[in-house]
């Protein structure tokens, strides 16, 4: 048998405890051998590692290579300006790593004030006094006291029992307050069980005795937080296709420079000069901007989160959400606003909404005595916490007086004389209160308890005998509330003559109504589930609470549209295989109700093995474990507990459904950001490879030097280039379902429109340039050129200068990749304009300053130059326009 299932005396005795507690010398053994009562959290990666990290990851170690590379070649043909690339390479290594960190370091301090996992102080009973003691301190075998308000700090069996009722939502998943007693459970699960209080919950009305027999780890709330430690971290589609995309890269430079090698050596060049030529054409196919890119579009994207009121913990997170094919939510907190709400009223045989009575004055002063019987049968006790006024209690009887409050206008107090309390049999509350019209009974709870009870039913201004017909249409009216996942209560009240034993009075009450009420859904939720269709995503609800409020949660939000869903509880989830697990989830709208921690994991792995990308969202501490295995987990950062902020990569400072789907776009923008950024640089590619190649294979001065490529690759390039990274969504981005799983960040498609197209209309204007200027100054074919020759520099200076014109079309071009350029809005991204104008100061400069002349071997070309790079780059425009009118034809 488990202690659940002992009498209370037999639990203190397997515990070798009593009704004093413990003595001091047993509690400093107990506590030396189980050791203190708290989540031991697991070690956590050295601040210097993670620091490492950033600068040795496989793209990383590409650069490293590229820049000891550049300063190999610097060291055998020194004054190249290989030592240059080198350096500028070693800095974008050096910002990337530090700015990553940066973000990452930034989102973990935000949170670190959410560490603390158990409450503080505890009243314990030990050699038969009572002291205040930390929660740590406690050990098996404790005896304390609890009351409305308490956090309980260990999972506890009860003694004693007064009205208690314990708030189980962050450990279970129950949005409803649980009744707890002393008697012997006979159920088989200690998180169900009727008189067990478990670590993480909250005493929500009521007090009590209890005999703790678990604490830190070995509690239901310290194994959950052990499943939370223990799962594999999952790594994002980004990573794995940032992983992919490095190798190759390396694969494709060290595969172009050793070919270009070889054509070298064909062409008859010396050694060292062929190394060299290769190194530069390996440096030239890396692109150096991609980390920081990544980088910037990542973190402009939390930033913009940010102000949504969405913490991103982990950056790459991001684009996880914008990848995801299905979000597993909680209900309770995540759905639902987690708090109990009165949502209809059965009056004189009719439905209304408080709303409803509210407009109709006369209404609520003919029901004036239900309205008084809401308000005042109840036991809430009024505090002041913080400096402000705050109701401790039951959140059904919170809910109720408000409810009354606002129905009646104003507030009734009238003085309590007795009451007979509520209990799990009696499954009722009476409460005596002295009126100005004498005694009066107000009792609520169960219609099929108050019922036998009553004898006359109010009916508008009169009271009317309490037939077998009425009574029926109170059955119904019970059963069409519940069946909307309501929790149904009845009233009633009568006159008394005299004070006597309430119990005894209890009879020939007068019937007045009924009062649905739930935790009621938050009312952008509804929007944001029809916005998930929209955009491809399915949504499965996963939840500890029961099914048919599930079900009824459900409807209301419209996640479920069929007629007959499937539901699944955490019993029938035990029993099936996983091959049945994985079949049931293909169902157009599936529920799993009373679930467990495990079970919750279970459902995001079958999920995952399906090849889907999961989100889970949740704020209780039995949603940690799934959180964490999830490959986004999406916390709520006010009704969160602790463990499920440490566990989630993304937290929701509002507690806002609807701002998951701010995320998924934002998510969406950035990986489309990221290709539109692959295609601009990958297109500079292209005509920085045909200078080296017409250089080999037509035996013509070098077009371009290792030095103006970097004026491109690292200087030029790089503010519109990371303007592409950190564009916001496109129109539409949520009208179309998520990327398949399999899609390639650099795929084929991509490669050939920048290289083939693209790269390869660059390149023809920037060599028709060269050799325009070239032929101006009177060289002939085969003419050989020293390399310091101001002919030689101007037609290099015109090569350099296309690529950059070229490349200012080309990132209108990009930016458009869809759409037209003469329909889409040009001017809407600063970064990209301020990019363009960088580039054209930079331009100018290199070309027309006598700094830039020296450092990057150039000299001022003149305006004809310029007139002929110009039809050329319009003609880059129309030329990509027709390309767009022929794909769209053609899918027509």
């Amino acid at each position: 048998m488990k202690i659940h299932q002992f009498t209370a005396d037999e639990a203190l005795a397997s515990l070798h405890s009593s009704y004093n507690g413990l003595s001091k010398d047993e509690v400093e053994f107990r506590l030396d051998e189980y050791g203190p009562n708290r989540v031991e959290k697991v070690r956590c990666e050295p601040l210097i590692l993670r620091f490492i990290k950033e600068f040795t990851h496989f793209f990383a170690l590409i650069l490293w290579l590229a820049a000891g590379l550049a300063f190999f070649a610097e060291a055998m043909q020194p004054g190249g300006g290989m030592a240059t690339l080198g350096y500028a390479v070693l800095g974008v290594i050096l910002i990337n790593g530090l700015f990553s960190f940066w973000q990452q370091y930034r989102a973990e301090c935000a949170i670190s004030s959410l560490q603390k996992l158990l409450p503080y102080y505890v009243k314990v009973l030990r050699d038969g006094e009572v002291g205040l003691i930390l929660a740590a301190g406690l050990v098996p075998g404790d005896v304390i006291l609890l009351q409305e308000g308490d956090n309980v700090p260990a999972d506890c069996r009860l003694l004693e029992s007064f009205l208690l009722r314990v708030n189980n939502a962050t450990v279970t998943g129950e949005s409803r307050p649980q009744a707890r007693d002393v008697e012997p459970s006979v159920e088989e699960n200690l998180e169900h069980s009727r008189n067990t209080l478990l670590a993480g919950t909250s005493i929500v009305s009521g007090e009590g005795r209890a005999v703790v027999f678990a604490t830190g780890m070995h509690t239901e709330f310290g194994k959950i937080a052990h499943l939370t430690q223990t799962a594999v971290p999952t790594v994002s589609p980004l990573q794995l296709e940032i992983v992919r995309l490095s190798r190759l890269i390396a694969v494709l430079a060290l595969t172009l420079g050793v070919v270009f090698f070889f054509i070298g050596r064909g062409m008859g060049l010396s050694f060292w000069d062929n190394f060299i030529f290769a190194i530069g054409i390996i440096v030239a196919n890396v692109p150096e901007g991609l980390l920081p890119t990544v980088t910037l579009s990542l973190s402009m994207a939390t930033q913009r989160m940010a102000k949504r009121n969405a913490l991103i913990r982990h950056m790459p997170s991001v684009e996880a959400l914008g990848s995801a094919t299905v979000i597993c939510t909680d209900k309770t907190g995540t759905l639902t606003e987690n708090r109990m709400a009165v949502c209809a009223l059965y009056l004189g045989g009719k439905m209304f909404t408080p709303n409803e009575v509210q407009r109709q004055p006369q209404l609520a002063k003919t029901y004036r005595r239900f309205f008084e019987d809401a308000l005042l049968c109840q036991n809430l006790k009024e505090t002041v916490v913080a400096g402000k006024p705050q109701t401790l209690g039951d959140p059904m009887e919170i809910a109720l007086v408000r409810m009354a409050k606002n129905c009646l206008g104003e507030t009734v107090a009238y003085p309590k004389i007795n009451e007979v309390p509520f209990d799990t049999d009696r499954k009722r509350l009476s409460t005596i209160h002295q009126t100005p019209k004498g005694l009066v009974l107000y009792s609520k709870g169960a219609l099929e308890m108050l019922l036998p009870l009553c004898k006359q039913v109010q009916i508008g201004e009169e009271l009317v005998a309490l037939t077998a017909e009425i009574r029926q249409d109170f059955v119904k009216a019970q059963e069409q509330m519940a069946n909307k996942g309501f929790r149904v209560m009845a009233f009633a009240w009568r006159k008394l003559e005299e004070e006597r034993d309430g119990a005894a009075q209890e009879q020939d009450l007068i019937l007045t109504g009924l009062v649905g009420l739930e935790d009621p859904p938050r009312a952008e939720v509804p929007e944001a589930i029809k916005r998930c269709r929209q955009a491809g995503i399915k949504v499965i609800m996963v939840t500890g609470d029961n099914p048919i409020t599930a079900t009824a949660i459900g409807r209301q939000i419209g996640q479920i549209q069929t007629d007959n869903p499937v539901v699944i509880t955490g019993d029938q989830l035990r029993k099936l295989s996983e091959t049945q697990l994985r079949l049931a989830l293909n169902a157009q709208d599936i529920i799993f109700a009373r679930v467990g921690a495990d079970q919750k994991m279970r459902i995001v792995a079958a999920l995952q093995k399906k090849k889907h990308v999961v989100a889970v969202t949740g704020d209780g501490v039995n949603d940690a474990p799934a959180l964490k295995l999830a490959d986004i987990g999406i916390a709520m950062g006010i009704s969160g507990t602790d463990v499920a902020k440490e566990a989630a990569d993304m937290i929701l400072l509002d507690d806002n459904f609807a701002s998951i789907i701010a995320a998924i776009e934002e998510g969406r923008a950035v990986y489309e950001n990221i290709r539109k950024f692959l295609t601009y640089i990958l297109t500079s590619n292209i005509p920085e490879i045909i200078p080296y190649l017409a250089f080999a294979l037509l035996k013509i001065p070098l077009p371009l030097t290792i030095i103006q490529i970097l004026a491109v690759d690292l200087g030029t390039d790089m503010l519109p280039a990371l303007g592409l990274g950190a564009a916001k969504p496109e129109p539409g981005s949520m009208s179309r379902p998520p990327r398949p799983r399999n899609e390639r960040l650099l795929n084929w498609r991509l490669l050939l429109y920048a290289y083939a197209f693209l790269g390869v209309m660059e390149a023809i204007v920037s060599m028709a340039a060269y050799f325009f200027v070239l032929h101006s100054g009177g060289w002939q074919w085969g003419e050989g050129l020293a390399s310091h020759d101001p002919l030689y520099l101007q037609a290099t200076t015109a090569c350099l200068s296309a690529i950059i014109v070229t490349q200012i079309v080309n990132v209108f071009l990009c930016k458009t990749s869809g759409r037209s350029v003469f329909g889409a809005r040009l001017f809407d991204n600063r970064i990209i304009l301020w990019g363009i104008a960088l580039e054209i100061i930079l331009i100018l400069g290199i070309d027309y300053t006598a700094w830039g002349n020296m450092v990057f071997g150039t000299r001022p070309i003149a305006p004809d130059v310029w007139l002929f790079i110009l039809p050329f780059a319009l003609a880059m425009l129309l030329l990509e326009e027709l390309r767009k009118f022929a794909t769209v034809s053609v899918k027509r």
